[in-house]
C-alpha cells in the first residue's frame, strides 16, 4: 500500500526582480499604486515529478542547491500546492521542514504545540491524552510554558519533532532539521523514526548527508534542475551522485 504518490507534478514560482526583495507583495502593490510595470520571471522548481513511497518505506531525497528538494517537500506537506499533477497521502503528514516552521514566536511550546497537533487534525480530547509524552519525549521541563522566542534552535526541534510523530502519522517528512540537535537527541530521533517505521509510517527526508541516507532510506530520488534524474535502490543512486562530482 502506498502511503504517498506524487503524479507528473510541476511547481513554478514568479517573481520580480527589478523591483526591491524581488518582488514581495508589498513592493508588487506599491509598484502598481505608482503606476510602473515591471517584468515577471517564471523560475520552474520542479518538472513532471512523479514517484510513490510504500508503507513502512524511507525514500530520500538528494540534489544540490536550488534542485528542488524543499520545494517537492513543501508540496507534500501541504504547504504549496502544484501547478500541475496531483499529490496523494494516505492520512496524516508529519511535518519538520524548518526550525520554527508554523510555530509562534509568542505562543508557549505548549500553546504551538496544542496548535500544530489541532492543524494536523487531532481533536482536542486527542492531543490532550498526548500532552503528557509530548513534553517527556521534547524534555523541554520548564521552558514548556516559556515563549518559543526564548528557545534555542536545539529546543525548538525538540518541539516540532516531539509533535510531528505523536499525531502518529502515515507519512513522516523530513528536510535537514535533524542535524541541528546534539548527538543524543538524535540518537533518540533515529530510534522514534524506526518505531514508526516499524508501525508502517512512511518517511520522506532531503538531505545532503550522503552516510545519512544510506542508513536511513531503501530508495533515493535524485533531483536535478527540478527533475528526476535517477530514482532506484540508495547505493545505485548513491554511486552514480558520487560519480558526477556535484
Amino acid at each position: 500500500m502506498n502511503a504517498l504518490v506524487v503524479e507528473g507534478v510541476s511547481k513554478t514560482f514568479r517573481y520580480c526582480p527589478q523591483l526591491p526583495g524581488g518582488g514581495s507583495l508589498k513592493s508588487a502593490v506599491l509598484a502598481w499604486l505608482r503606476g510602473r510595470r515591471t517584468p515577471r520571471v517564471e523560475v520552474a522548481a520542479l518538472r513532471d515529478v512523479s514517484f510513490s513511497v510504500e508503507a513502512g518505506e524511507a525514500l530520500g531525497v538528494l540534489g544540490a542547491n536550488g534542485a528542488g528538494k524543499s520545494t517537492l517537500l513543501r508540496l507534500v506537506a501541504g504547504a504549496y500546492r502544484p501547478d500541475a499533477g496531483e499529490v496523494r497521502v494516505a492520512g496524516r503528514v508529519g511535518r519538520l521542514l524548518e526550525l520554527g516552521a508554523g510555530f509562534h514566536p509568542d505562543l508557549s511550546g505548549a500553546e504551538n504545540a496544542e496548535i500544530a497537533a489541532l492543524v494536523a487534525g487531532l481533536s482536542l480530547p486527542d492531543y490532550r491524552a498526548l500532552r503528557d509524552s509530548i513534553l517527556a519525549f521534547s524534555e523541554l521541563g520548564d521552558f514548556w510554558t516559556a515563549p518559543l522566542r526564548t528557545y534555542s534552535n536545539g529546543m525548538l526541534l525538540r518541539l516540532g519533532f516531539a509533535v510531528a510523530t505523536a499525531i502518529r502519522p502515515s507519512l513522516l517528512v523530513v528536510d535537514e532539521v535533524l542535524a541541528v540537535g546534539d548527538a543524543g537527541f538524535q540518537a533518540k530521533c533515529r530510534e522514534r523514526i524506526a518505531a514508526l517505521r516499524a508501525e508502517g509510517v512512511a518517511l520522506l527526508v532531503a538531505s545532503h548527508g550522503l552516510h545519512e541516507l544510506e542508513a536511513t532510506c531503501e530508495r533515493v530520488l535524485w533531483l536535478e534542475g527540478g527533475r528526476v534524474r535517477a530514482l532506484d535502490r540508495t547505493p545505485v543512486v548513491l554511486a552514480a551522485y558520487r560519480e558526477s562530482g556535484p
